[in-house]
C-alpha cells in the first residue's frame, strides 16, 4: 500500500496528454465477451480497475494481452465459462457490466453483486428489469445474479430512475440488446460520451444502433459479433481534474489529446468563475485537440450541481469542493446523482475547510487557509479532491489509501509534476512512525514570548 507525499505551494503550469477513459475502456472490454475474433484496444490506461477486470475476462475465457503502449489485445477462446466470482466482481462495480455481453452471447450468467467506492447506494435493479424484458429469466441468491434465456428477444425498455438514467446499466442493456433477436427501443438511456463510445465499438463490431448520445436507442439484434479494432476516447474525468489543479494555484494547463466537447458544462463553469479557456483544433484532423486553462487572476464562488450527463459530473463534485475551498465567499455544490458522496468533506475540514453539509448540499467558506494535514481517501474521486487540496495547501500533506486513486488515474502524480507540482510516491508503513505534531505552546508561555 501506498501514500502520497503532497509539498503544497507551487504553481502548476505546463503541458500533459490525457489518458483513455476508464469509464469507456471497461464497459467496452466486456463487450468483447459478446464477439467471436481479435479485438485491438488502443489508448486504455494502466489502471488497477483495468486490470482487475483483466483478470475476471481472463476467468470468463477470454485471453487479455496488454502491450507497454496501451494496447491491449482481447480474443474469446473458451466460450463456456459464465460464473463472475465475488472475489473479483467486489473490487469494482464497473465488473457488473459483464452480465449483459454473458447473457447475449452465452445464455446464462452467474455474476457477483458489485462492490466498488464507498460514494452511497447504487442498486442494479434497473440492469436486471432490462435484462428481464429481453426474456431474461433473472434471480439473485446468496449474492450472486442467476441469469439465464436462450435466445433474448428485442423489447420497449425504460431505463430511468429516480436520479436520472443508469450508465453502466445502459451499457448492459445494449450489450445484450446488440444479439437479441429483434428491435429493442430503450428510453430514458444514459447519454454520457462513454455509453456513445461503447455503442459506436458494438457498431464497428457488426452491431445495429441508432440514437446513441441521446435518450432513445434503438437497437436491431444481429447474429453474431466480430472482433475490431478502437482506440479509447480521452478521459474527460482525468482531464477536468488537471484543469481544476490549474484554476487552484493560479496556473496554466494545457491538455493534450483531449475532446472538450465532452467537457462542455466544465469549461463553462470554469470560465464562469473566471479562468481562460482556448481550444485549439489540429488543422489535420478535428479529433486531436489542445485545451488551455490559465488563471491568473481572482476567481469567484461557485454554485453548481452535479447532474447526469450533459451537467457537471457527479465524478468531479469533490474536486470542485477542493477548489472551493481556495476561493474566497460562499461556495453551494450539490449533488443529484449520489446525494451521499460527501465522504471528503471530513478529510478536507482536517486541512482547515470549512464546509457545512446537509444531505446533498454543502456550502464552503473559502476564507481559510488549506494546511498540509494527514489525511485518507476515502474513494477514487475524494483521493483526487484531497490531492488537489494538498497541491493549494501550504506546507506538507500526506494522503493514505491512495490504492482509490490508481484505480481511475494513471500515473497522475508524474503528470503532476510535470507541471510543477511536488507529489512523491511512498510505501505507507502503518505503524512504524509518528504523524507530525504541531509545535504548541500554552497562552502563558504565548503572552511572555510577546
Amino acid at each position: 500500500m501506498d501514500k502520497f507525499v503532497v509539498q503544497g505551494g507551487r504553481r502548476i503550469a505546463g503541458s500533459v496528454a490525457v489518458s483513455g477513459a476508464k469509464n469507456a475502456a471497461l464497459p467496452i472490454m466486456a463487450a468483447v465477451i459478446a464477439s467471436q475474433g481479435e479485438t485491438v484496444l488502443e489508448n486504455v490506461p494502466d489502471l488497477v480497475d483495468v486490470r482487475t477486470l483483466s483478470a475476471l475476462l481472463r476467468t470468463l475465457g477470454v485471453m487479455v494481452t496488454p502491450a507497454a503502449d496501451g494496447q491491449v489485445r482481447l480474443q474469446v477462446v473458451d466460450p463456456g465459462a459464465c460464473v463472475a466470482d465475488y472475489q473479483l466482481v467486489r473490487q469494482m462495480r464497473a465488473s457488473i457490466c459483464v452480465l449483459g455481453p454473458l447473457l447475449g452471447r452465452r445464455g446464462k450468467a452467474c455474476v457477483s453483486l458489485p462492490g466498488g467506492c464507498n460514494i452511497g447506494t447504487r442498486p442494479i435493479d434497473l440492469h436486471l428489469k432490462g435484462l428481464a424484458a429481453l426474456g431474461a429469466e433473472i434471480e439473485v441468491r446468496n449474492g450472486y445474479v442467476l441469469a439465464s434465456a436462450r435466445r433474448l428477444r428485442g423489447a420497449a425498455i425504460h431505463l430511468g430512475g429516480s436520479r436520472g438514467s443508469t450508465v453502466t446499466g445502459t451499457c448492459n442493456v445494449m450489450s445484450a440488446a446488440a444479439l437479441a433477436q429483434g428491435t429493442t427501443i430503450i428510453t430514458a438511456a444514459a447519454c454520457e460520451p462513454e455509453v456513445v463510445a461503447l455503442a459506436d465499438f458494438l457498431n464497428a463490431m457488426g452491431a445495429r444502433i441508432a440514437g446513441q448520445g441521446t435518450p432513445r436507442l434503438e437497437i436491431e439484434g444481429v447474429e453474431c459479433l466480430q472482433g475490431t479494432r478502437c482506440r479509447i476516447i480521452p478521459d474527460r474525468i482525468e482531464a477536468a481534474t488537471l484543469l481544476i489543479a490549474g484554476a487552484m494555484t493560479q496556473g496554466q494547463v494545457e491538455l493534450q489529446d483531449v475532446r472538450p466537447e465532452h467537457l462542455t458544462a466544465v469549461l463553462e463553469l470554469l470560465a464562469e468563475i473566471g479562468c481562460q479557456i482556448e481550444i485549439q483544433a489540429d488543422q489535420k484532423t478535428a479529433a486531436v485537440q489542445t485545451l488551455k486553462l490559465s488563471a491568473g487572476g481572482p476567481l469567484h464562488p461557485l454554485d453548481v450541481t452535479a447532474l447526469p450527463y450533459p451537467g457537471i459530473p457527479t465524478d468531479v463534485q469533490a474536486q470542485l469542493m477542493a477548489l472551493a475551498c481556495t476561493i474566497p465567499g460562499a461556495s453551494v455544490i450539490r449533488d443529484q446523482v449520489f446525494p451521499d458522496r460527501f465522504m471528503h468533506v471530513a478529510e478536507l475540514g482536517r486541512m482547515g475547510a470549512r464546509i457545512r453539509q446537509q444531505e446533498s448540499t454543502a456550502v464552503v467558506s473559502g476564507e481559510c487557509r488549506l494546511t498540509g494535514a494527514n489525511v485518507m481517501a476515502s474513494d477514487l474521486r475524494a483521493s483526487a479532491a484531497l490531492v488537489l487540496a494538498a497541491l493549494a495547501a501550504e506546507g506538507e500533506t500526506t494522503i493514505r489509501r491512495i490504492y482509490h486513486l490508481d484505480r481511475g488515474y494513471a500515473a497522475l502524480e508524474q503528470k503532476l509534476n510535470a507541471l510543477g507540482a511536488h507529489v512523491t510516491r511512498l510505501p505507507d508503513q502503518w505503524g512504524t512512525g509518528h504523524s507530525p505534531v504541531p509545535e504548541w505552546t500554552s497562552p502563558g508561555q504565548q503572552r511572555k514570548s510577546a
